[in-house]
């Protein structure tokens, strides 16, 4: 069986959780962040769960996690 190939823009941009679910970081914060409240920016500093279709799709581009 041929190795599959990791999809090098979301190794980037996506972490696997130990239970096998997608994270990702907020977009928005590092650009024009002065017209942004301080609570916004705290806001956008967390990561979030990528779900749904979306994260589905975004599982086959990182095959070994």
């Amino acid at each position: 069986m041929l190795k599959l190939k990791t999809n090098k823009g979301a190794k980037k941009r996506f972490k696997l959780t130990k239970k096998g679910k997608l994270m990702r970081f907020k977009q928005g914060k590092t650009h024009l962040a002065t017209s942004k409240s301080s609570n916004r920016k705290r806001k956008l500093r967390k990561s979030t769960i990528v779900g749904g279709k979306v994260g589905k799709i975004t599982k086959k581009l990182l095959p070994y996690g």
